[in-house]
């Protein structure tokens, strides 16, 4: 399935409003494209290999905002309900419109293959 990005993040308020199998949490890109997050750029590619295949599950990303947004704002909007996103990357498993499960940060390149497959 391919890899959708969310274009309007604040129109995203429950897991209800997903129809993505997966939700995946990155910090924005700058003016230059690129996230500001070390993280999130190191497995980017794994992300993109594990859910843009024809046959991957279907994934959503949701960028949380720049650092100053996701850093110095505890009132971000994914810090709070429903999502409770501490810490990015975040890869969050939706089932029956809740979430199921979830990787965090340095879990992801180990353990997004089995992840994904159960």
């Amino acid at each position: 399935m391919p890899l959708h990005t969310a274009q309007d993040p604040s129109q995203i308020q429950s897991f209800s409003d997903v129809g993505e199998q997966f939700l995946v949490f990155y910090s924005s890109r700058d003016d230059a494209g690129r996230m500001w997050c070390p993280d999130c750029r190191d497995v980017e590619d794994l992300v993109e290999r594990t859910f843009a295949s024809a046959d991957g599950p279907s994934a959503l990303i949701i960028y949380v905002g720049q650092r100053n947004e996701w850093r110095e704002t505890p009132s971000n909007t994914f810090r709070g309900e429903p999502w409770n996103v501490q810490s990015i990357p975040t890869i969050i498993r939706v089932t029956d419109s809740q979430e199921d499960s979830r990787l965090v940060e340095n879990e992801i390149p180990e353990k997004l293959a089995s992840f994904v497959q159960k």
